[in-house]
């Protein structure tokens, strides 16, 4: 017996260096991007619209796709997620390239593989006018207009302005649903939001994405994604990239668009994981209250009725990113929801 545990005590040390080999090893793996994604490989040719924006210089990357056989004549803009790129539609840019939609996917100022300016004033409503610009230069009048999570709150805020240019409003599971802020969840500044931007790796955003977006879940597959975002802030631009994510943290968290639904006035998609529970700021929040935050079947429940011409797909079985988690069923749907 003696004996016995002797072995077990001299094993400890030896399984904790191992395990701790394990993640260093782990850790030495992941790549390393520049602060525009520089080195990581997009699906398709990234091109740069140049424009002048609060006095500076800015580029924002996007991809152009054409349709593949008999173009339909309508064009999709995909607005990605505060943790997501343009490059995270791969699998949607090939259905709706595949059924002759025209695609434009680009990054926003201060995400992925655009410019992330200094002290640059982040709003929904710059960004919406910044992708207005981008869409211009390119002579598309009118659009399809398609966002996920954060996206979806910038897709809500361009129909919002730019109503005569949305052919439709598609929204996957879209932050901004319900207003955190007025529902007692502390603020956050900038400087503290920084400070915990710099703490992320690719530890940290798997385990939150796994956590909220994939309702416990994980597939190897979303990995690629997470290294996507772990390269730029293990990379030397990590203080630029961490305070660009801290400014739009607060401005999503400031800048809600649920109490602005009703005036949407074109039809409008609502494709929804129901098991999703994403709640920005949650984790400042009193437990009680955490608790009821982030019900996304139950809030674009009241979307879809808020909305004048809204209709509402839900996923029963899904959580935050069902065009990631389930590809085939979550394009089904936006096809049929495009082509009714």
């Amino acid at each position: 017996m003696l004996k016995t545990l002797a072995r077990l005590l001299l094993a400890v040390p030896l399984l904790y260096s191992m395990s701790i080999f394990g993640a260093a090893a782990q850790s030495a793996v992941q790549p390393t991007y520049g602060s525009e994604l520089e080195g990581f490989a997009y699906p398709y040719p990234i091109q740069h619209f140049a424009f002048v924006s609060q006095g500076r210089t800015l580029s924002m990357a996007y991809m152009d796709i054409a349709p593949k056989g008999p173009a339909n004549g309508r064009t999709v803009v995909l607005l990605h997620g505060k943790n997501y790129c343009g490059a995270t539609w791969e699998q949607t840019i090939v259905q709706l390239s595949g059924n002759g939609y025209r695609v434009i996917a680009p990054d926003q100022i201060g995400f992925c593989a655009s410019t992330k300016p200094d002290g640059y004033q982040f709003s929904f409503g710059q960004l919406a006018a910044n992708t207005r610009a981008l869409l211009k230069s390119l002579n598309i009048e009118k659009a399809i207009i398609l966002g996920h999570s954060m996206g979806g709150m910038l897709a809500t805020r361009f129909a919002l302005n730019y109503p005569d240019t949305v052919e439709k409003l598609v929204l996957v599971n879209p932050l901004g649903l319900e207003d955190w802020q007025a529902e007692g969840v502390p603020y956050a500044t900038v400087d503290q939001l920084y400070q915990n931007e710099l703490k992320t790796d690719f530890n940290s955003i798997k385990a939150y994405q796994q956590r909220y977006y994939f309702h416990g879940n994980w597939k190897p597959d979303y990995d690629r994604w997470v290294s996507m975002l772990a390269g730029m802030y293990a990379g030397p631009g990590k203080a630029i990239v961490a305070m660009n994510q801290a400014q739009t943290s607060e401005m999503l968290f400031t800048q809600p668009v649920a109490h602005e639904f009703a005036r949407l006035s074109m039809p409008t998609l609502l494709l929804i994981g129901a098991k999703d529970r994403t709640a920005p700021g949650a984790n400042r929040a009193p437990v009680a209250l955490a608790e009821r935050l982030g019900q996304f079947e139950k809030l674009s429940q009241q979307a879809a009725a808020t909305i004048p011409r809204a209709k509402l797909v839900l996923f029963p079985d899904l959580g935050h990113s069902p065009q990631v988690e389930a590809p085939q069923q979550f394009h089904e749907a936006l096809l049929r929801g495009l082509a009714e």
